[in-house]
């Protein structure tokens, strides 16, 4: 086991969401990183659903210690057309709020962007940012604290789409949701970044044996599962498929453990017209392409990260 005082110190970003509570547990379950802080933004449901589904996910998984600060409730530019709450329902964590303990802590009284700058200032090893949600509070600390890029050592991204999107025809959500963000950050900064795309979380798809696995271990994992079973009906009903695809936490996955995920630098743009292609991702893949360079995870070993994942929130290491 890697050994306290090595442990990368990691940030989830995040606007939880089912997949995005998946997410939290597996952090908590990785010895290689130590979770800091989780910080919120607007995204599968309005921000004061996302910060107290994370508040009552960190008391579920006994991570209570954990500062949650809620961040953006709204895009850079333009309004949000809508939410996922079809996906996620309407409290986020598919109508299944109720299974999780009510938070005891209260939020941070400093915004996101302001605990993401406190923790980069007092951390002594670099810290990974995992950005499981839009990508609005990481534009926002890039923007007003560029002094403290150095500071991070990684940022993780789940979103994008490079072969079709889940919102609209070429766009993936969180993406779509604040693509002005998203060009701030994928093409415009220099921090070396880990995009996480459907192109690939998709291929990662968990089935209903791994779902019935995770339920049978008891625990957060088994409270985890039932929630899930709204995502794993819309699965059914969208793709016409038994399983689900836990996006983010392929990504929390390859920041606890980097190279888990093969990747390909790749120049990367996001569209920010109003049109239909609003929030596509889209890489050059010519040799001779010139821009900032991306690490795009588009390969896996998959039956490796489907049976570590479930290990990991079964409560292994």
């Amino acid at each position: 086991m890697t050994s306290a005082a090595a442990r990368t110190p990691l940030v989830i970003d995040t606007d939880p969401g089912i997949d995005d509570a998946v997410a939290l547990l597996l952090a908590a379950n990785s010895p290689e990183v130590d979770l800091v802080a989780v910080t919120t933004v607007f995204g599968n449901v309005g921000p004061e659903v996302t910060t107290a589904n994370a508040l009552r996910v960190l008391r579920l998984i006994g991570r209570e210690d954990v500062p949650v600060a809620a961040g953006a409730d709204r895009p850079l530019v333009h309004a949000l057309v809508h939410r996922a709450e079809g996906w996620h329902g309407q409290d986020g964590l598919g109508g299944q709020s109720g299974l999780l303990p009510e938070a005891v802590r209260s939020p941070e009284p400093i915004r996101a962007v302001e605990q993401l700058a406190t923790v980069l200032r007092g951390a002594e090893l670099p810290v990974t940012i995992a950005a499981i949600g839009p990508l609005t509070n990481i534009a926002l600390l890039l923007g007003s604290y560029p002094e403290l890029k150095p500071r991070i050592g990684r940022l993780v991204v789940m979103g994008g789409a490079f072969s079709g999107g889940n919102t609209t025809a070429t766009s993936e959500f969180n993406i779509w949701s604040d693509p002005e963000a998203a060009r701030r950050v994928l093409v415009e900064e220099d921090v070396p970044t880990t995009l996480v795309p459907l192109d690939l979380t998709l291929r990662c798809a968990l089935d209903g044996p791994w779902l019935a696995s995770l339920a049978a271990g008891g625990g957060a994992g088994e409270t985890l599962a039932k929630v899930v079973e709204h995502y794993r009906n819309r699965y059914r009903e969208f793709y016409g498929e038994d399983g689900v695809a836990l996006h983010d936490a392929l990504a929390v996955l390859e920041a606890a453990r980097p190279g888990t995920l093969r990747t390909t630098p790749l120049p990367v743009d996001v569209l920010c017209d109003l049109g239909p292609a609003r929030g596509a991702t889209i890489a050059d893949r010519r040799l001779n392409a010139s821009g900032r360079r991306v690490d795009v995870a588009l390969d896996a070993d998959l039956d490796a990260v489907r049976a570590l994942v479930l290990d990991r929130l079964r409560g292994g290491a």
